[in-house]
């Protein structure tokens, strides 16, 4: 039973393009969409907390260790409690804790960038490899003007003044 269960996540993994186990693991171009499956905002302010998700993305789409991840779940919990207060921040940590975790087969798991798949087993939380290193230094610059472009396209406030909520 076990051994039909792995065939059949390699097979639907394989064909859903999570991975390519005849190529070398390589980085896609980074991406946004901002907060999730949440909200960027509030209705005054629809991109107030956006920014603290695009960072938080950029974290994820490299991926690393756990302990890198749960860096970066600590700055987007300090980030909205900035933007908009404790409730708000707490929702959001506990849901990207939840539902962040490199074996979610989802666009928005911990190392997005990368396939599914490292070999035959998901690549799960993994420190880059020289090479992997190398491929995230050459998009970096990239991923940069992806940002830069989505705070014009979003901008936090257009003339209110950012307050934190208590």
């Amino acid at each position: 039973m076990r051994v039909f269960l792995c065939a059949a996540l390699l097979l639907v993994t394989c064909g859903s393009g999570f991975s390519n186990p005849s190529a070398a693991n390589s980085l896609k171009p980074f991406t946004t969409d901002g907060c999730s499956l949440w909200l960027d905002g509030t209705p005054e302010q629809p991109n107030l907390w956006r920014h603290c998700c695009v960072a938080h993305d950029l974290a994820y789409w490299q991926g690393g260790t756990k302990e890198q991840r749960k860096q970066a779940d600590e700055d987007i919990l300090a980030c909205v409690k900035l933007a908009q207060g404790t409730g708000m921040a707490n929702y959001i940590y506990g849901n990207v804790r939840w539902g962040g975790s490199p074996y979610w087969m989802s666009n928005y798991r911990w190392g997005y960038g990368w396939d599914y798949l490292d070999g035959m087993w998901p690549r799960g939380y993994k420190v880059p490899t020289a090479e992997e290193q190398a491929q995230i230094d050459a998009q970096m610059p990239a991923a940069r003007e992806v940002i830069t472009r989505d705070a014009e396209l979003n901008p936090v406030t257009d003339d209110k003044p950012v307050t934190p909520a208590p």
